[in-house]
């Protein structure tokens, strides 16, 4: 999906960074977002995989810059990222150790940053994975307010007060497998798609983000953060 995604690009071979996700919210369908720096043509991936002829078999390329603006600080959105959380263990396993000790030991490629050859693994409860994703937001321009604590039902009696919890569901989990190559290392990512409502608190760090991605694995459809508007402010226009 990598390739066919960059094979939209005007330029080849193509250079620039991209962004994309796939969505399979609707039965029978599967859409594609894709992020570019440079205008795309994605007729052949409609021509491949979709149904030029059915209603809404068109792609649809918009500009980005609207949103961009619109970022302003205070500012709330809907938001919407399927991700890949993951940690730094602090005890890794004898397989982890040695897993690190061959890439110490393996020449890392030019240009690489420091701190990128570390190992990860990913987050397993859900706890952990909402307690990702609110660090996240703290680096990324972001807050995630708390919804209000709900009324106890008619009846009952609650003596301790109770914690609101942040606006934010896990909507989706997923673990992907594949291989790069034919008769490559098979590689596995646990994803999580995660919906809720978020509040600018910085907005050039937001509008990075909203550029660049958050999180690991951006080359194999992470990372993406897309925003739309708040309902109440739908609503009112």
């Amino acid at each position: 999906m990598h390739a066919a995604v960059l094979s939209g690009l005007a330029t080849q071979p193509a250079t620039e960074r991209i962004r994309w996700r796939t969505e399979t919210n609707t039965v029978h369908r599967a859409e594609i977002l894709v992020l570019t720096d440079s205008r795309p043509s994605w007729e052949h991936l409609v021509e491949q995989a979709g149904w030029p002829g059915a209603d809404g078999g068109q792609a649809l390329i918009a500009d980005y810059s609207p949103l961009l603006q619109r970022i302003t600080l205070g500012r709330e959105f809907t938001f919407r990222l399927t991700a890949k959380p993951v940690q730094r263990p602090q005890k890794p396993s004898d397989e982890q150790t040695a897993r690190l000790k061959a890439r110490t030991d393996t020449p890392a490629a030019p240009g690489t940053p420091a701190g990128h050859r570390g190992f990860r693994v990913a987050h397993r409860t859900a706890d952990q994975q909402r307690g990702w994703l609110l660090k996240q937001a703290d680096r990324h321009g972001f807050t995630v307010p708390s919804l209000p604590a709900p009324d106890p039902a008619p009846g009952l009696r609650i003596d301790e007060q109770m914690t609101p919890a942040p606006a934010v569901s896990l909507v989706a989990h997923d673990i992907l497998r594949f291989t790069k190559r034919t008769g490559g290392a098979r590689i596995s990512i646990s994803t999580v798609t995660f919906q809720g409502r978020l509040r600018v608190t910085d907005t050039h760090a937001l509008r990075n983000a909203l550029l660049t991605g958050i999180g690991p694995a951006k080359g194999y459809g992470q990372g993406l953060l897309t925003l739309a508007p708040f309902p109440a402010e739908a609503t009112h226009g």
